[in-house]
């Protein structure tokens, strides 16, 4: 199962992305120019926190069956991997459930404002946010503290 979806959460945090950094820009947009908020930008602010949550249960399964991050628990990581196991074991994970709270809390607020002005801009606010979030807990090819490849294809 774990080879199975390591690389669908790998590719789907594309469509997080992508998605969060499509309401945030609709959002600004809206926000900016007075527009009124339509079902259109409703759903896209539903279809947003729905792929946040799908990623987030991906993750919670990976999380689970995961052989780093049952090593960081055991204790049983040499000093080269401790970094890694450390990322994995806490840091992405609860980044990334703040990230997953935040989008909630912000989609759970939009839809309640009865002003459109108000409701792109409380999406931008929380999306934002949740957006940086996110940015900082991928593990990036680049990353100092554990880098993967952009898609993971095993």
């Amino acid at each position: 199962m774990y080879d199975i979806l390591l690389p669908i959460h790998s590719l789907f945090r594309w469509l997080v992305l992508l998605s969060l950094l499509y309401s945030i820009y609709l959002s600004a947009r809206g926000y900016c120019q007075g527009w009124q908020f339509s079902v259109d930008h409703d759903r896209i602010r539903h279809w947003t926190a729905t792929i946040a949550h799908i990623q987030l249960v991906l993750g919670i399964l990976l999380y689970t069956k995961s052989i780093t991050v049952k090593a960081y628990f055991s204790g049983l990581v040499d000093s080269a991997a401790r970094m890694e196991s450390l990322f994995f074991g806490i840091i992405h994970i609860s980044s990334m459930l703040i990230a997953i709270v935040l989008i909630t809390i912000g989609s759970a607020k939009a839809k309640r404002k009865k002003e459109s002005n108000e409701k792109f801009k409380t999406m931008l606010i929380w999306f934002s946010i949740a957006l940086l979030i996110i940015i900082l807990a991928i593990p990036w090819p680049f990353s100092p503290l554990a880098n993967r490849p952009l898609i993971r294809n095993y």
